[in-house]
């Protein structure tokens, strides 16, 4: 009994497979999410020289990230179809967040200053949610499929997903985060800001110290990946 009571512990996973559990999650992710949009006009100057020009990285890389971490995550416990679906509600988060955002702007208003803050903080241009949407798109569901893809070719070759965990988890992330790092900076700096045309040192520049960035949290965040996922063997 002792013996039986010890292997149903032991197959238990951090992370229990309950709707609570995948609610938080869920709004963790697009809390993230929207976060990011909102908070990526905000350009960190790192100081790092960069050939004549120095590298600068959007904020929005600080809470970014963790959307990718979530979508293993789930992914992990709940299997690919939740995870897919997140990123669907991902998608409909940031519409719906957009278009708020859009009416508000065009309300009456009573304070011309604060209004005048309201658009520079909050009324991203159309380049910006073109290229935040596409990256999303491209990104997250290039994620989910390398993690699935890389997760069932290891449970065939050996039967359980045991010591396998870290490269699908590290793979899926560090690969989609470079995609979406490529398109969103193309879009939203190369073309919105016209770095491509007559800055391409400053797009390069920050292209290099985003991903830099994106893989160091990456790296960071697979002991949170196994906590969340722990014991989790099963081929399921």
């Amino acid at each position: 009994m002792g013996e039986i009571s010890k292997i149903s512990k032991h197959k238990k996973s951090s992370m229990r497979k309950t709707e609570k559990n995948l609610s938080i999650l869920t709004a963790l992710f697009v809390v993230s999410l929207i976060i990011s949009n909102i908070i990526a006009g905000k350009i960190i100057n790192t100081g790092i020289p960069f050939w004549g020009s120095v590298i600068t990285i959007p904020c929005a890389v600080l809470c970014y990230p963790i959307t990718f971490l979530i979508t293993d995550v789930v992914g992990e416990v709940w299997g690919k179809n939740e995870a897919n679906h997140i990123v669907r509600l991902g998608l409909i988060s940031q519409i719906a967040a957009t278009i708020i955002i859009i009416i508000g702007k065009y309300l009456p208003f009573i304070d011309a200053e604060m209004q005048q803050a309201y658009i520079k903080i909050l009324g991203q241009n159309w380049i910006f949610v073109i290229g935040s949407l596409t990256a999303y798109l491209v990104s997250q569901n290039l994620d989910v499929h390398i993690f699935h893809r890389l997760r069932d070719k290891y449970i065939k070759e050996h039967g359980s997903t045991k010591g396998g965990r870290w490269i699908w988890n590290n793979a899926s992330t560090m690969t989609s985060q470079f995609v979406d790092t490529l398109i969103f900076i193309t879009i939203a700096f190369g073309f919105g800001f016209g770095w491509i045309f007559n800055n391409q040192i400053a797009l390069i520049g920050m292209l290099i110290g985003q991903y830099l960035v994106k893989l160091i949290i990456a790296a960071l965040d697979t002991p949170f990946f196994y906590f969340l996922t722990k014991n989790r063997t099963e081929i399921n």
